[in-house]
């Protein structure tokens, strides 16, 4: 049975389930922990006694309840009221001041997971790994996710200076961009070729689906139906999003068949969803889709399904490697909680936590050489604290997309592929293997 849920969402930075949970609920877990609770009533009062300064009551709690989140795995936390409103304006598609990133933490700093296409950000040269260190004259380090968002979020037209540290070397850059009113536009359609209909999803916003269902309404117009050889969906560096998006997407292309699964703690957590018949938009037209290392959650969701549905030929390299469910656990006024409580699996049965995706034609791009070794998303499996996967864990990969169309390699071999090209003559060569001194 298919089920739909308008906010299960799989982000590299957020992905949730809103969900109601009773107070009572909330009341009885909390009992079962009683002594323990205890414990720490006691030790905040010590603190708020003794301390050599009047601490602030409201900050402690609010430091401890995201230590107890953060000792979990990276990806649960606390929202309060102004963070919820913010994740939820940028689910639905609204209008913020700011830069345009995709962030979350990692060490301390501020990681971007992926800048936004055509925001300031993206104009200015930030890139998938870079590490926020500054934010104009203050340390990123003790700042939480929300301090630092906030901080480079504002006004539009109002400068911000970030300095970073970009590479396995830690390479510093200096970058100062100017706030935009940022609308993410998820999803940008063309031709390619005059005859491949290209369709490029930068984030599984609520307002993905009705943007590729406008794309297949104009290729069908132009250069019409018959006319078409295939389509390419490119989910390079999307960091993810809403899963009711992600499996109406994937049911465009598809007209039977499973999408997903999650399972939790227990049997009756688990939920599957799968295809509706008469959906497909896509009219079993060849398909490539293109993936990296900065493709998560929510871009792994589609592409699995349509790598294990035998729908798709997936080209580019391994991606993020994000496959877990975080629901939202609503506080009253107090705002949310962001909490791990599932993983997904992908039709056959696959879970992709911390090992991603492995595309079916690897293609590399050709790097500049002043971004070699600093341009690659190092994948779920390098975040500390992350859920396991078995010992088949696997790290991430390039997250690089050329800016110029003529130097993009995996979009040209997509294009070749589905102008008749045979797989194993866009295939890149695998690295040499390593060689032992006996």
């Amino acid at each position: 049975m298919r089920k739909g849920l308008s906010y299960l969402a799989y982000g590299a930075a957020a992905g949730v389930l809103l969900v109601g949970a009773s107070h009572d609920a909330l009341r009885a877990a909390a009992s079962a922990g009683n002594e323990k609770l205890a414990v720490f009533s006691e030790v905040f009062n010590k603190v708020r006694d003794s301390y050599v300064e009047k601490p602030d009551d409201e900050k402690l709690i609010k430091s401890a309840i995201d230590g107890m989140l953060t000792s979990l795995d990276p990806h649960s936390n606390y929202f309060d009221p102004k963070a919820l409103q913010d994740f939820q304006s940028s689910m639905k598609g609204e209008e913020f001041g700011g830069l345009g990133l995709e962030v979350m933490m990692e060490g301390g700093l501020v990681k971007v997971v992926s800048p936004i296409d055509d925001t300031p950000a993206a104009r200015a040269g930030m890139m998938s790994g870079d590490l926020v260190t500054r934010i104009d004259d203050t340390a990123v380090k003790g700042l939480t996710l929300k301090e630092a968002v906030d901080k480079m979020r504002g006004p539009a037209k109002s400068p911000v200076r970030l300095t970073v540290e970009r590479g396995s070397k830690g390479d510093v850059k200096e970058f100062t961009i100017v706030r935009e009113i940022i609308h993410v536009q998820s999803v940008r359609a063309h031709l390619e070729g005059g005859d491949i209909g290209y369709i490029r999803i930068t984030q599984f916003n609520q307002e993905a689906y009705d943007g590729v269902r406008k794309a297949f309404d104009h290729f069908r117009a132009d250069p019409g139906s018959s006319s078409l050889k295939g389509y390419i969906l490119d989910l390079r560096n999307n960091p993810g999003g809403l899963l009711n998006q992600a499996v109406e997407i994937t049911n465009a292309f598809v007209d039977s068949g499973d999408i997903v699964s999650t399972r939790g703690r227990t049997p009756d957590q688990g939920q599957r969803y799968s295809a509706r018949p008469g959906v497909n938009l896509a009219q079993d037209k060849p398909l490539v889709v293109l993936i990296n290392g900065g493709s998560a959650s929510a871009s792994e969701i589609v592409s699995g399904a349509l790598q294990d549905l035998k729908r798709a030929t997936l080209i580019g390299t391994r991606s993020f490697g994000k496959g877990s469910v975080q629901t939202i656990l609503p506080l009253g006024e107090n705002g949310a909680l962001k909490l791990t409580t599932a993983r997904y699996y992908t039709p056959s049965g696959r879970s992709i936590q911390a090992k991603g995706i492995d595309p079916d034609i690897r293609v590399l791009e050709n790097i500049p050489d002043d971004l070699k070794g600093k341009v690659s998303s190092m994948g779920e499996a390098s975040l500390a604290g992350h859920l396991k996967n078995g010992d088949e864990e696997e790290k991430g990969s390039d997250a690089y997309v050329p800016p110029d169309r003529d130097k993009d390699t995996q979009l040209e071999a997509a294009v070749e592929l589905l102008h008749g090209a045979r797989a194993e003559t866009l295939r890149s060569p695998d690295p040499p293997a390593a060689v032992t001194s006996q």
